[in-house]
């Protein structure tokens, strides 16, 4: 991979274009694509962002649809709900090449379609940041700490090279050569805030701020902890508990993913995160371990079916 190859970022939505934006700042060649729009005609838009301590960039960025493209000669990013991943495979197939795929989503077994369409470079990246979407061209971004890339196929030469490339001041990255524990960590730890805090409508903050929510939070995830063991990923429930106040304290203010596409009326990622952690309890015959993560994820889905359905009763009156 050259220094300074051409990134397509698939998911022009709160961490797409917020990773773009930096990018293009420290003068990245970088185009943004609509994964839900692949007949996208090509434009441009004015993007600001809201750091951490109150102040903004700008940057105008070229968004346009994977149609468009033949082929994607580079580096592409995947930054769009994981719900789609089976989809996006089908049409990145023929035009990946050698190209390397990062996939930028939290959850388990989000790679699995790309693997079952042949890609031959595929890298995780964990997800250590929030980014809240305040109107359409406007975000808040709050990162947490560096978020690791590791190989699930590909070799460390290119994962070295895909971390120089996606590495930027405002947002960072970093090479991790196992990342299977860093991912059930935050699967498990997102499986408790993307359902507590959108069944209570609150904040991140939460859990810093509240005992009983932290009490909560620590029974969810000793069951989730458990099946990752019997899985082979052998975790620290004491660390997963200080990685989980760490991520309240510095996301303090911020609206869960989850919470936010109930509010638009779009669907959730909870197939990803509560019901992949209880399906591979029951394939294990754990599931008396992982009630509270199943119930979670139910309300969570019922939310979400409710929340549509009333959108679409709206648009027939």
């Amino acid at each position: 991979m050259k220094n300074n190859e051409r990134i397509f970022i698939i998911g022009a939505g709160a961490i797409g274009k917020v990773l773009a934006t930096f990018l293009q700042l420290e003068g990245k060649n970088v185009t943004l694509l609509r994964g839900s729009k692949p007949d996208q005609a090509a434009y441009t838009e004015k993007v600001t962002i809201e750091l951490k301590d109150g102040t903004v960039v700008n940057a105008l960025l070229n968004i346009s649809g994977i149609n468009n493209y033949d082929s994607l000669d580079g580096m592409v990013v995947l930054t769009t709900k994981s719900y789609a991943n089976m989809s996006i495979a089908k049409a990145l197939q023929p035009k990946m090449g050698n190209s390397s795929l990062v996939i930028l989503q939290n959850g388990l077994n989000v790679e699995l379609p790309f693997i079952q369409h042949g890609f031959t470079r595929i890298y995780r990246c964990v997800l250590f940041a929030t980014s809240q979407v305040l109107s359409p061209a406007y975000i808040r971004f709050k990162p947490v700490k560096p978020s690791p890339i590791g190989i699930i196929k590909g070799n460390k030469g290119t994962l070295l090279s895909v971390v120089r490339q996606m590495h930027t001041d405002f947002f960072e990255f970093r090479s991790e050569e196992n990342i299977q524990p860093i991912i059930w960590s935050k699967a498990i730890i997102n499986s408790v805030f993307n359902s507590v805090c959108t069944l209570l409508e609150t904040d991140n903050g939460i859990f810093h701020r509240n005992n009983k929510a932290q009490a909560v939070a620590k029974q969810l995830t000793a069951g989730c902890i458990a099946v990752a063991r019997a899985n082979g990923v052998v975790l620290d429930e004491e660390k997963i508990g200080e990685d989980l106040l760490m991520i309240s304290r510095f996301s303090d203010g911020q609206m869960i993913s989850t919470l936010q596409d109930i509010r638009q009326k779009r669907k959730t990622e909870i197939d990803s995160l509560n019901f992949a952690i209880c399906d591979l309890a029951e394939e294990l015959h754990m599931s008396d371990l992982v009630p509270g993560t199943r119930l979670l994820g139910e309300l969570i889905a019922l939310k979400s079916e409710l929340s549509m359905a009333g959108s679409t009763q709206g648009e027939a009156l």
